[in-house]
């Protein structure tokens, strides 16, 4: 079997600045076609950075529905091939039956979350309205923010990688993914958070991405309550956060956020100790 492609790659380039040239190397992000199979036959392709692709094939499996828990997932192997990378997996008899009734091909690019759906029924279809979830102080979605640089190692060498990253704030816990892809990042996370098994309602959503539908049907499928983003939400995304009961809380900055949705849960003063951040 074929080794699995490197996340980041060195180039060189010239660069033209202050007048002159010269030549210059720089790191830049790799995306490769990441094929998910259930029981052989292919469901989606997307282009993905290759790193934590079992987490990726997880959460893609649990946010678009297709199994209800990881455990449905019966085997899951992930095979370097000359066009890409194949994440094969094999499911419970029910979540075949899904599938069947669902086939689609779609070939993702990175700035897209919905390529390939064949209705607008399907791409209008009804999330989950999540539960209580937690409350949190906006002190400690702050600190929690802060802490996301200094975890996302292949942004920090390419400047091109987006992230999300899930804080679970009674325990001070942050997990964190990448991916050129802001909807990858966020299937990559809910993988990661259900294989390692914490629990989506009693955490908060980070990412570093403006907010769109997509983004919150797949919080929306982990149950998280709570979503922190860097950038702006579209106004779609907001009434689906406002229909799916989600707290969305947006263009969080160096001094302090926007809450859109559900306010309650951003509380002065919770009814917890503010736990010292450590990081997964």
């Amino acid at each position: 079997m074929a080794p699995l492609p490197e996340p980041l790659r060195r180039v060189e380039a010239v660069a033209y600045r202050h007048g002159g040239a010269a030549l210059a190397g720089r790191t830049i992000p790799e995306e490769i076609p990441v094929a998910f199979t259930y029981d052989r036959a292919t469901y989606a392709v997307m282009m993905a950075s290759p790193v934590d692709l079992g987490d990726f094939a997880s959460g893609f499996t649990l946010s678009e529905g297709i199994v209800e828990r990881v455990e449905d997932i019966t085997s899951l192997e992930i095979v370097s091939v000359e066009q890409g990378i194949e994440c094969r997996m094999s499911l419970v008899n029910a979540a075949q039956e899904r599938v069947a009734a669902r086939r689609r091909r779609i070939a993702g690019p990175v700035g897209c979350g919905l390529c390939g759906i064949e209705s607008l029924t399907e791409a209008a279809r009804p999330i989950p309205r999540v539960g209580e979830g937690v409350v949190v102080t906006p002190n400690q979605i702050m600190q929690a923010m802060r802490e996301m640089p200094r975890l996302q190692a292949l942004n920090r060498e390419s400047h091109g990688v987006h992230a999300a990253a899930f804080f679970d704030p009674r325990a001070g816990h942050i997990l964190l993914r990448e991916d050129v892809g802001r909807h990858n990042a966020l299937d990559k996370l809910i993988g990661a958070v259900v294989r390692e098994g914490m629990s989506g309602p009693e955490g908060v959503v980070l990412l570093t991405s403006r907010v769109s539908i997509e983004l919150i049907q797949k919080t929306a499928m982990l149950g998280a309550s709570i979503l922190v983003a860097v950038s702006v939400p579209t106004a779609h995304a907001l009434r689906m956060a406002e229909a799916a009961g989600i707290t969305l809380a947006a263009i969080a900055r160096d001094d302090g956020f926007e809450v859109f949705t559900h306010q309650a849960r951003i509380a002065p003063k919770a009814d917890f100790p503010e736990a010292k951040l450590h990081v997964a």
